[in-house]
């Protein structure tokens, strides 16, 4: 376990002209006060390890470039930042052990681990100690209904993006009347299972498989032969990256071809498709955030293409995802926040959370009284030759749907 950001080799090459040009100034951007501490428990190792290593890398983007600029200035002092970092291993309740040692470490803001069931179990620590927790890769509403007042996150809901899926089939897919849905026993994966199937429903279409697999699961062939019994139009699964590149492999054995393929959350991340390789063509995803975007706003990264831009250095050429862009905006809201706080102190954070409309690179920033991001446009997305392509909003649509099987 570690408690302090690591430079990556690439990241400390990128700041070190930064850091020659703040002496060359004679300090006048120089940091005059104690370090905000940000409470960070990763999943840096275990099954969610991937997405761990995500937010880490942002993290360290974004407090080397802070404390480049010279801090932040809360109440007329400059603040350096600092990540008090661990590893709790993908174990949930090793996770709130951790929250509640950062807290004790001096931790003033938390930043949430991957995941909604994660989230909600650190926010609980939050909470006891009147410690705002930012979650910015927790999009299930059940997170956030527990009336936690210290509990804040920047995507949107996940019911919103299940009616936007369906509205977009309905419309793409002739004759779209079937669906099969087959979700992971998680807090995240379950619910989105569960929004589709209102959705589906609410939409006309009419659901002809609705099950769970348990965490862990590693043979899926009951389910699929069953599915594939109900040749429905569209499939709908659900899980994190691994777990729905085992289920595309035994779908495509079975001989299952629907119309659409869904699967939530695993093209929205470059190890799914490297992971299946043509096996990932015409699978289709929902996400919070695509760096096609064009937003400007506030904080270190003003633009998506700046954040963009120092991403792809950052990161070896790769293109950043919704949770590098979900938790990196996060980071710059926090720099109006801090602000706006005038105060280290927890509830004056809170209360600054609380008060938040802005806009960042990653789009708007506006909590509601759950303390969940308001509701937006989300893009749809799909495969094609090994690439993400945006499907929707038209905005920034880059291809048309291609159908798979009839």
């Amino acid at each position: 376990m570690t408690k302090s950001v690591k430079l990556s080799p690439t990241i400390a090459g990128l700041l070190s002209g930064a850091a020659l040009a703040l002496a060359a100034t004679g300090g006048a951007l120089a940091q005059d006060g104690e370090p905000i501490k940000i409470g960070a428990p990763l999943a840096l190792t275990g099954g969610l390890a991937d997405e761990g290593q995500k937010q880490r890398l942002v993290y360290e983007m974004w407090a080397e470039k802070v404390n480049a600029a010279g801090g932040i200035e809360v109440d007329g002092v400059k603040h350096p930042v600092e990540f008090i970092e661990y590893d709790y291993q993908t174990d949930g309740p090793r996770a709130g052990q951790l929250a509640e040692r950062v807290i004790n470490e001096g931790a003033q803001i938390i930043m949430a681990p991957f995941g909604s069931g994660h989230s909600k179990i650190t926010a609980t620590v939050g909470q006891r100690y009147q410690i705002p927790v930012v979650a910015c890769v927790a999009s299930s509403e059940s997170v956030y209904d527990q009336g936690n007042p210290y509990l804040f996150g920047t995507l949107s809901p996940n019911s919103n993006m299940t009616k936007a899926m369906v509205a977009y089939l309905k419309e793409k897919v002739p004759g779209l009347s079937t669906v099969a849905i087959y979700g992971k026993d998680d807090v995240f994966p379950k619910s989105m299972a569960s929004a589709t199937a209102t959705a589906a429903e609410d939409g006309g279409l009419k659901v002809v498989y609705n099950e769970l697999y348990p965490a862990g699961a590693i043979d899926h062939s009951s389910a699929i032969s069953s599915i594939k019994s109900q040749n429905p139009d569209w499939v709908y699964v659900t899980g994190y990256t691994q777990d729905l590149i085992l289920a595309r492999r035994q779908l495509a054995n079975l001989g299952v071809e629907p119309k659409v393929l869904t699967m939530v959350t695993g093209p929205a991340y470059v190890e799914f498709t490297e992971g299946l390789g043509e096996l990932a063509d015409g699978v289709t995803s929902q996400t919070w955030w695509h760096h096609t975007v064009a937003y400007e706003g506030v904080g270190v990264w003003p633009t998506t293409a700046s954040f963009y831009e120092d991403f792809k250095e950052a990161s070896g050429g790769q293109d950043p995802d919704y949770v590098h862009g979900s938790c990196a905006g996060a980071l710059v809201m926090l720099e109006d926040v801090f602000k706006r706080a005038g105060s280290l102190e927890g509830p004056a954070l809170r209360d600054a959370l609380a008060a938040t409309d802005i806009q960042t690179f990653y789009g708007p920033i506006d909590f509601g009284e759950n303390g969940m991001n308001q509701a937006r446009d989300l893009p749809i997305i799909q495969v094609q030759d090994e690439d993400i392509k945006v499907l929707y909003p038209e905005s920034i649509a880059t291809a048309d749907l291609e159908l798979m099987g009839d």
